[in-house]
């Protein structure tokens, strides 16, 4: 009797780029030197919270603050592992296997106390930021993905070097995504494809990463 060996299953990456109360999610998969985008969705990280729950938290009491930046947390958490947990099922059911998640940063300077936060306009802003990334970069983890971040100013430098392409060969292939996907392209699902491509490319090229469930930050 013939045995039949299964197919292999392609890799594939999850990519992130987040906003207030939402982030885009594309998903990349196949051998890291042709790959194709192959899940797009918005990932809805507020419901019954405020979007800006920083905002919202200005000028109120100390207590009320704090209890809605809680929820706002905890809510988001929720939302954010369930869409990553659905996206990697999707996957899997195409034939794929997720290993790793590509997150789109910001500046990352330190956030101080919550008081001191809602004192400045600027700093509510990158609280808002890193609240929303923060639940997807956990969520990552919970679902065994490795985790590889960079910021958003440094992304184009950062796949160039380490996919070794030209920056126009990345948006071309970027661009031709879009066009098997349609619409919604914007910058955000280009973004949210090249981090994932970047992510499904780092095993390869970093120290350290193969380990689902750890991290490589490139933002260096």
């Amino acid at each position: 009797m013939t045995t039949r060996s299964k197919p292999t299953r392609s890799e594939a990456a999850l990519g992130f780029r987040s906003h207030s109360g939402w982030a885009a999610l594309v998903a990349v998969a196949g051998p890291v030197a042709e790959p194709a985008a192959v899940v797009r969705r918005r990932v809805e990280l507020s419901r019954r919270t405020p979007r800006q729950p920083f905002h919202a938290a200005e000028g109120r009491p100390r207590a009320a603050a704090e209890d809605l930046i809680r929820r706002s947390t905890d809510e988001a958490a929720d939302l954010a592992e369930r869409a990553v947990r659905e996206a990697v099922a999707e996957l899997r059911a195409r034939g794929h296997e997720p290993v790793a998640s590509g997150l789109l940063l910001a500046g990352g300077r330190p956030l101080p106390a919550l008081a001191d936060i809602l004192a400045s306009h600027a700093l509510i802003h990158a609280a808002e930021g890193e609240l929303f990334r923060e639940v997807l970069r956990q969520a990552s983890r919970r679902c065994g993905l490795r985790l590889v971040e960079v910021r958003d100013r440094e992304l184009e430098d950062r796949a160039a070097r380490s996919l070794r392409r030209s920056d126009t060969e990345l948006q071309r292939r970027v661009a031709d995504w879009g066009k098997a996907l349609g619409s919604p392209w914007t910058q955000d699902e280009k973004r949210a494809a090249l981090v994932a491509w970047l992510a499904l490319g780092a095993g390869e090229d970093e120290g350290g990463v193969a380990v689902a469930g750890g991290t490589t930050s490139l933002a260096r």
